[in-house]
């Protein structure tokens, strides 16, 4: 039997077609479309929630595209509807328009969003985001945001979770999820903590925008059920979404690493309060998607066995859909490795067929939203699904008939003959056990069922994880302080392997590794410096021109906590700001970062002390970041309760302390200086000279130092390094350097724009500036809001030379594969081109014979032209397409005589070799750096201007890394 067809304009199948699809067009064989069976009595008595919206599409009709990183978007006329049982027979009701009702027109509909609907675990209560309609009279800006509601199911109470409306008005609310005590976890723009820190920096309250600047940051909130106790757990600079409770009480959720351009989406856990943030799973799993496309994980969900749930989907769609995947994240960190390092198959689809997520056919349909059930079945899934559909579309009557995709019509679609349809959106019930599939809500003209969720007591052993308490879990005086205290064991364990030439211990006892120095080519690392992202405000709040983040732009703005020493056997522990989004780089004795950019956001809570074992290489698929999967600890630190060999002996070791644990618990955690700074505490003056110290300290500086006069004086959690090029790196080349005898008279001026400026400050006269690099302060003309110095630094540029007393761009004549490239115009007005290798050519005709009557060479033979870019030019008909002679090839274009005298094309030469500074760091800028400390420029600037410029780099060489110091467009 074949199923019933209809011609219709829409895109979409109407109720009784998809029923005809349904059972007509498929088999028991395809459990996924197999409708025929009863209802399940174990399913059909609890109440099922779901959302029914109008298929997405813009005022025009045309279809909006799905974007898994605008979790803000809004598509207005979803309802909220309610069957008492899931059984198709049951009557759907609207539970949420109430909320939106006008008293004094109670007849108008309104059109608002409701969406990410998640059950409490005791199966009574339902929460989710909802979005109140457009206000006609309102700026974009002031429209209603997305709230968090709830409803609860005995009572039929409808509530917005934040009574207040300047409270739920603060930030778009999305994705809550119930915790064991009842509070409720959800993605928000809020930034609640965020903003409180940004006001401590001088700056106005606002949600900083993700590292893509489309979106605010949707990062993850806890709040009471009554919408008290609002607080920020996460600090992201992307979004941190889609959290969902595991059974042990942590927090799962999706987070975008968007780091220096990174772009990856993986899961994540964090306990309720913000703690042991760690990486979970699929940090290297980008591409899992059927056939290796593009995938990401969506709207993760805890199983009855444990695993999760999730939707593999790719970041923009028209369809909506993905492919439901298992992930077995207690015994997998990836797609293809086991925790332990092994391969395996992490991930399944559980699909009855094939799921395409590319928007070609899906033999196994698309899921837009999955809900796993919790019964003895341990299989049943609740869905929103629509079968495969094509459609055919006829351009003479412009009406569409939607077709399955059966196997004839599957190839038809790939010979170009029919076209994707619109997916069918319906509620289903499908038992994976025993491959039966039955309905619940069947999908209707131009509407999506969508967000299916079962009123059903979850979790087979809740787990609760309280909030630690100050003085209690702790520490009283880290919380006083508002830090928490990092501690690596080593920073030469790289993914648990000992990267030493001899191993830790010898590197660390200086009777057999000299301190301070490198031993075998290899580099110690003696600073560890700590980074802080920067929030970037949308236009609203202040429009500023992006040639504020200079060169590369990636590292978007960059602020710098402190710097501390680095132990001998390499390890760290340091107190360090809580609630901000901080990074770590490595660096070697003059203050320049040796290791890569760490591409991930870490944070700390007030009190919280968190322990790594050391570093991983950037291209590392090992385990990083989650403690029951980190390979194991490279280095045993102490052996024994002893002092460590040769060191200080008042520094007693505890077994196995880091050197690090053992000196802060004498002497207490270190807080970062603002300051690069070292003293040799370790080595034992008895056994062998201490490390000289290092001392690289803003005080030296004769030029602003980019620091607070407050931080200057005392360190505290609020104080930042921020670096400006013109107000802390272009005074440096400024600055007057004379040298003057005994007598004060001037025998030599280093100040740098001295020598590297366009104008010689002796007789004022023009002049090619050293090494073809001006470092003033004059506005560039690349771009105005630049300095010159910036530019030439960091940008390549083109030489300049002195002619008739001006400095002018040095030209030099083109050359193409030898010859070179000259211009004239033909009797027609038209500038043509040539190629010639000697310059000699016959360009004027013998005024006796008016020969010859084209361009030639000194031969007789004709030349030929060419485009401006040396290419053959060659005859074409008045359609413009190309001659062939007899012999079927093209006919080359001559060159017309007279012509005026053909001159030679000339252009600009770049500097040779690369800028002298680069974004990426100090270390790929040693050019540099080698000029001052052993070159030609040696000893011109000081050790701390030098830190200064270094660091500058290291963190990205930005022009200015305070939004609000930039122009305003």
């Amino acid at each position: 039997m074949q199923p019933m067809l209809r011609k219709s304009k829409f895109l979409t199948l109407p109720t009784f077609l998809l029923s005809a699809l349904i059972i007509a067009g498929c088999t028991s064989d395809d459990p996924i479309a197999d409708s025929s069976q009863d209802p399940d009595p174990t399913v059909s008595d609890f109440a099922v929630a779901f959302v029914a919206r109008p298929i997405p599409a813009d005022e025009d009709g045309n279809p909006i595209m799905d974007n898994v990183n605008e979790p803000e978007a809004f598509n207005p006329g979803a309802v909220l509807m309610l069957k008492d049982r899931a059984l198709p027979s049951a009557q759907a009701r609207d539970i949420s328009t109430r909320a939106f009702i006008d008293p004094e027109n109670p007849d108008v509909t309104p059109l608002y969003d409701v969406k990410d609907l998640s059950v409490s675990p005791d199966g009574l209560k339902l929460v989710f985001a909802m979005r109140a309609p457009e206000d006609p009279n309102l700026d974009e800006e002031d429209q209603p945001k997305w709230n968090i509601w709830q409803y609860e199911l005995e009572t039929d109470t409808l509530t917005r979770v934040i009574a207040s409306n300047i409270v739920a008005e603060d930030g778009h609310d999305v994705m809550p999820t119930y915790l064991p005590d009842g509070r409720i976890a959800f993605a928000s723009t809020r930034q609640r903590q965020a903003k409180a820190i940004l006001l401590d920096e001088g700056k106005p309250q606002f949600s900083g925008l993700e590292e893509g600047l489309d979106t605010h940051a949707f990062v993850l909130h806890v709040m009471s059920d009554d919408g008290s106790n609002l607080k920020q757990i996460t600090f992201n600079q992307s979004h941190d979404f889609n959290p969902t409770l595991l059974e042990d009480g942590r927090l799962a959720f999706l987070r975008l690493d968007q780091m220096g351009g990174s772009n990856a989406h993986s899961l994540y856990t964090v306990h309720p309060d913000g703690t042991n943030l760690q990486r979970l799973y699929g940090y290297h799993s980008q591409n899992t998607g059927n056939g290796g496309v593009e995938a990401v994980f969506s709207d993760p969900q805890i199983m009855p066995d444990g695993r999760l749930l999730v939707l593999s989907k790719p970041v923009r769609s028209i369809t909506y859909g993905g492919d439901p995947v298992t992930i077995d994240f207690e015994n997998f960190i990836e797609a293809d490795q086991r925790t332990d390092g092994t391969e395996g198959q992490g991930q399944e689809s559980i699909a009855a067929d094939v799921v395409n997520t590319d928007n070609t056919p899906s033999p196994g349909g698309l899921f837009h939203s999955i809900s796993p059930l919790w019964d003895d079945s341990g299989g049943r899934i609740i869905m929103s699904w629509s079968p495969c559909l094509l459609r055919e579309f006829d351009a003479t009557t412009e009406e569409s008939t939607i077709l399955p995709c059966t196997d004839e019509n599957i190839q038809s679609f790939e010979d170009g003959d029919l076209l994707p349809a619109t997916p069918s959106y319906g509620i289903w019930i499908w038992n994976r056990s025993e491959n039966t599939q039955t309905p619940v809500v069947v999908a209707q003209d131009g509407m999506w069922m969508t967000e299916p969720v079962i009123f059903q007591e979850r979790f087979n052993s809740l787990s609760n994880i309280p909030d630690g308490v100050p003085g209690i879990d702790l520490d009283q005086d880290l919380v006083s302080d508002n830090v928490g205290v990092l501690h690596i064991r080593s920073v030469y364990d790289i993914d648990g392997v000992d990267s030493t030439p001899n191993g830790i211990a010898q590197l660390a006892d200086p009777a057999i590794t000299p301190p301070g120095e490198n031993p075998d080519d290899f580099q110690r690392a003696r600073f560890l410096r700590i980074v802080k992202g920067v929030a970037i405000p949308d236009d609203e709040v202040y429009d500023f021109d992006r040639s504020a983040f200079g060169r590369a732009g990636n590292q978007l703005m960059r602020e710098i906590l402190g710097y501390v020493p680095i132990e001998p056997d390499g390890s760290v522990k340091v107190k360090i700001p809580a609630n901000v989004p901080f990074t770590i780089s490595l660096l070697d004795e003059y203050g320049q970062r040796v290791s890569g950019r760490h591409e991930n956001w870490l944070q700390l809570r007030l009190g919280e002390e968190r322990e790594c074992t050391g570093c991983h290489t950037s291209n590392s698929e090992l385990s990083h970041g989650r403690a029951d999967a980190d390979p194991v600890s490279a280095y045993s630190g102490s052996l024994g309760n002893s002092n460590f060999p040769n060191s200080n002996p008042a520094i007693f070791a505890d077994d196995g302390e880091t050197m690090a644990e053992a000196y802060t618990r004498i002497n207490g955690v270190p807080e970062p200086s603002l300051d690069v700074q070292f003293t040799d505490v370790w080595t034992d003056p008895n056994v062998v000279a201490p490390a000289e110290d290092i001392n690289y300290l803003y005080s030296d500086l004769l030029t602003p130092a980019p620091i607070s006069d407050a931080c200057a004086s005392s360190w505290y959690a609020g104080c930042r390094i921020t670096i400006h090029y013109e107000e802390h790196i272009q005074p440096i080349f400024d600055l007057p350097r004379q040298v003057v005898d005994d007598m004060g008279d001037v025998v030599e001026d280093n100040t740098c724009t001295n020598c590297h400026s366009l104008v010689n400050p002796e007789d004022n006269m023009p002049q090619v500036p050293a090494g073809q690099l001006e470092l003033t302060s004059l506005p560039s003309t690349d771009e105005p809001l630049h300095m010159r110095g910036f530019r030439e630094l960091l940008f390549q540029d083109d030489q300049v030379e002195l002619v008739g007393g001006a400095i002018i761009d040095r030209q030099v004549p083109v050359q193409i594969d030898g010859s070179f490239l000259y211009q004239t115009i033909d009797p027609d007005g038209l500038i043509v081109f040539f190629l010639d290798a000697d310059g000699m050519f016959i360009f004027e005709q013998d005024p006796d014979t008016q020969l010859p009557t084209v361009l030639s060479d000194t031969d007789g033979s004709p030349i030929f032209q060419t485009d401006a870019q040396g290419q053959p030019v060659f005859e074409t008909d008045e359609n413009g397409e190309i001659v062939l002679d007899n012999n079927g090839d093209p006919i080359p274009l001559t060159i017309l005589l007279p012509v005026p005298e053909p001159a030679p094309v000339t252009d600009t030469i770049a500097v040779d070799g690369s800028p002298i500074l680069r974004s990426a760091g100090s270390t790929a800028s040693e050019r540099f750096f080698e000029l001052f400390r052993t070159g030609s420029h040696q000893g011109r600037l000081s050790d701390a201007e030098l830190r200064l410029i270094a660091e500058w780099l290291d963190i990205g060489g930005q022009y200015f890394n305070n939004p609000f110091l930039a122009p305003e467009n």
